[in-house]
């Protein structure tokens, strides 16, 4: 055992009386309800947080908008870019603070924490701070004909949208509540953010960090509470966009409403069904301790991860035999013990819904390793491996968000394509081959907004990264985020 010691400014946080962040400040929350944060692998206690209601919604908006109206407008590009910079040096040297709030409330590995979660945090806030003195338009000459010898000129420029909604998941609160400031505050916006209920605390934190990077008051606001608050959020007529990660059912409600809210611009991450596709020449040694980390990180609760192994007939019983023996030994235990390999799921409703996939695979006889839900406190699941062959069948439908994945064989590649491509998501998928006529020959058949080759589940802040079909709308990261930040303003001059 090597547990980690939780820091005494962790202990002091958590029996804070939790509020909303707005204008700068801690603000106590008008309703006494309170939602308990559970440690997912104790199933105990550790803190609680407020109940945003609508009034409180509307106090956050005012302060983002007049901080985008009188202080943010007037803070040029490049201080704009210092100011995130100096947010990541923050981040870093709050690291291990912010690494066990998240462990504390996700279940996340303490490791995979501070080296993927807060690490990757800064590395996002860093890249977006450096496209603050890059955005631009273009110039052009216009095609009017002169009457009386005029000329004329014509330019573009972007211009920041106002206030912008960000509803963040709760897999990975921190790096998510990130790309949304950073997308935002890069392009001149303020932000109002809605942390999921189970996971609230890093993002309360990150606000207090910001204030102490110089970014303005009223800049970022933090409003907790359940999905009252974030549909009070969408239909402010002072919030001018939405940017929404999580599940495709409430991503399509609130891309309705955005809708319906005079037409508010609206980004949707969702979820997706993602296959990764083992062709018969992939050598499975050599690939398997890749793509089961890839699969099974934060014990698969990650939109990106594979929930589908496609395998070609003739590695089919080699890839389940070795793959098998491999989740078999994973060391599934506190994620406070830096020797686990494997953690619980991340809240009970979760682990409720992946419960019951279990139990229906286990009635059809599906599971081919894993698959016990473990007795005693938290919400622990053995990571799994089901055999499908059904394509209606809702353990291939329906994205468990969570470590079950299913092993299907195939003969053709075209036989293959039409059961990847029967999915409704179209997040990532990835293709596990040598042979590069063969994969740059699937790329542009695979239905997907990411596609990887010999990897899964990386992401990088260069590379766009969003869904087709039901798993969303809309580009994170590289310069695709700028479109959906700002307006782009036609000049014409006639001189």
């Amino acid at each position: 055992m090597s547990e980690v010691q939780i820091l005494s400014s962790i202990q002091q946080f958590l029996t804070r009386k939790h509020g909303h962040f707005i204008q700068g400040q801690h603000v106590e929350a008008e309703l006494s309800e309170r939602i308990e944060l559970k440690n997912p692998a104790t199933e105990q206690v550790i803190a609680t947080i407020a109940c945003g209601n609508e009034n409180e919604v509307n106090q956050a908006v005012d302060s983002a908008h007049d901080a985008f109206i009188n202080a943010w407008a007037n803070t040029s590009p490049y201080e704009r870019g210092l100011k995130l910079n100096k947010l990541a040096d923050l981040v870093e040297q709050h690291a291990e603070e912010l690494a066990q709030l998240e462990t504390l409330t996700t279940g996340k590995l303490i490791n995979l924490s501070r080296h993927l979660e807060v690490a990757q945090t800064a590395v996002f806030l860093r890249y977006f701070a450096g496209w603050a003195t890059k955005i631009h338009g273009q110039t052009m000459q216009p095609s009017i004909p002169s009457a009386q010898g005029e000329k004329y000129t014509a330019y573009t420029v972007r211009q920041p949208i106002g206030v912008v909604a960000g509803i963040v998941p709760w897999n990975f609160s921190l790096m998510i509540g990130a790309w949304k400031i950073g997308s935002a505050l890069t392009t001149g916006c303020t932000i109002v953010l809605k942390p999921s209920e189970f996971t609230t605390l890093s993002l309360l934190r990150l606000a207090e960090l910001a204030i102490e990077a110089g970014i303005p008051a009223g800049v970022i606001n933090v409003v907790t509470g359940k999905g009252n608050v974030g549909q009070y959020l969408i239909d402010s007529p002072k919030v001018k966009k939405v940017s929404f990660t999580g599940s495709v059912p409430t991503g399509i409600a609130i891309g309705q409403q955005a809708m319906r809210s005079d037409l508010t611009r609206v980004s949707l991450e969702l979820g997706g069904k993602n296959a990764a596709i083992i062709l018969a020449d992939s050598n499975i040694d050599e690939i398997l301790p890749r793509l089961l980390q890839a699969t099974y990180v934060h014990q698969g609760q990650v939109c990106a991860a594979p929930e589908q192994f496609f395998v070609h007939q003739s590695k089919y019983d080699e890839f389940v035999a070795k793959a098998s023996g491999a989740i078999q030994q994973f060391v599934i235990g506190s994620p406070l013990d830096e020797s686990s390999m494997f953690g619980p799921l991340s809240n009970q409703p979760h682990f409720e819904k992946v419960k019951a996939y279990l139990e229906l695979a286990k009635k059809n006889d599906q599971i081919i390793a894993g698959g016990r839900i473990l007795e005693g406190q938290g919400y622990f699941v053995e990571p799994t491996l089901l055999k499908i062959t059904d394509i209606h069948d809702p353990l291939f439908v329906e994205e468990t968000f969570g470590p079950v994945v299913n092993v299907i064989p195939f003969e053709t590649e075209e036989e293959m394509l039409n059961k990847v491509n029967h999915s409704r998501f179209g997040l990532t998928a990835s293709i596990w081959s040598n042979n590069l006529s063969q994969v740059l020959n699937l790329i542009p058949k695979v239905e997907a907004g990411s596609v990887w080759v010999n990897m899964h589940t990386f992401l990088d802040p260069s590379v766009p990264f969003g869904g087709v079909k039901a798993s969303g709308v809309g580009r994170e990261f590289s310069d695709a985020f700028i479109d959906d930040y700002t307006e782009l303003k036609s000049v014409m001059i006639c001189y």
